[in-house]
C-alpha cells in the first residue's frame, strides 16, 4: 500500500495522496501543504509543495528578485589563473542566459556554470564571534571543456575606488547565495 513519503501514513479514502509539484513525491495533505510560486517550472501561481521544496523555492525567489541583476551587471576584480603570479583587472558577470561566467579584460573568459566544481568566497575581518566578516574575493575551479583537470581562478576584490569595492563585496554575496543555491538543488 502506498505511503506519505515523510510521514509514513497510510493513503485511503480519507487520507489522499498529493503529489509535490517540484519533486513529484506523493505526500499526506499535512506534509505537501505549503503552496510557493515555482516560476522555473512555469508555474506563477502558488502551487503545492513538499516542506523542503518550499524551503527551496523560497530561497530561489528571492535569488531571482534580488541577487540575479546583481551577478548580471558584474563587477570589476583582480583575476589570477592557476598559479600564475600576474593578475589582470577583469569585469566579471553572469551572462544574459544566465549559463555562463563572462569576464572581461585584455583577456576574455566564458565559463560555463555547469563546470563549476567548487566557489570558496574569500573573507577578512573575522571575528571568534562570527561576526563583521567582509567578502574581499572568491576561488572557483572549474573543468575546461575537452578536458579533465581542473583549472583555478582567484578574484580579489580592487582596491581602487571604495564604491568599487561595495560593488564588488556585494557581487561577491550574491555569488556566495548564487552557489549555497546550486549545491542544494544538486543534491535534491
Amino acid at each position: 500500500c502506498p505511503r506519505c513519503m515523510q510521514c509514513d501514513t497510510k493513503f485511503d479514502f480519507i487520507t489522499r495522496k498529493h503529489h509535490c509539484r517540484r519533486c513529484g513525491k506523493c505526500f499526506c495533505d499535512k506534509c505537501c501543504s505549503k503552496k510557493v510560486p515555482l516560476p522555473r517550472m512555469c508555474f506563477v501561481d502558488p502551487v503545492r509543495q513538499c516542506a523542503e521544496c518550499a524551503l527551496i523555492s523560497q530561497k530561489e525567489t528571492e535569488f531571482y528578485d534580488k541577487q540575479l541583476k546583481v551577478l548580471m551587471n558584474g563587477a570589476t576584480f583582480f583575476v589570477t589563473l592557476g598559479t600564475s603570479e600576474k593578475s589582470e583587472l577583469m569585469v566579471c558577470r553572469l551572462s544574459n542566459n544566465q549559463r555562463y561566467l563572462v569576464l572581461d579584460g585584455d583577456s576574455h573568459y566564458e565559463i560555463e556554470i555547469t563546470q563549476i566544481s567548487t566557489v570558496q568566497i574569500l573573507t577578512e575581518g573575522f571575528t571568534p564571534g562570527g561576526g563583521n566578516t567582509r567578502a574581499i574575493g572568491m576561488i572557483l575551479q572549474y573543468k575546461v571543456p575537452g578536458s579533465e583537470e581542473l583549472t583555478q581562478m582567484k578574484f580579489t576584490a580592487s582596491e581602487d575606488f571604495s564604491c568599487n569595492k561595495k560593488l564588488s563585496a556585494s557581487w561577491l554575496a550574491a555569488m556566495h547565495k548564487a552557489t549555497k543555491l546550486l549545491y542544494e538543488s544538486r543534491d535534491q
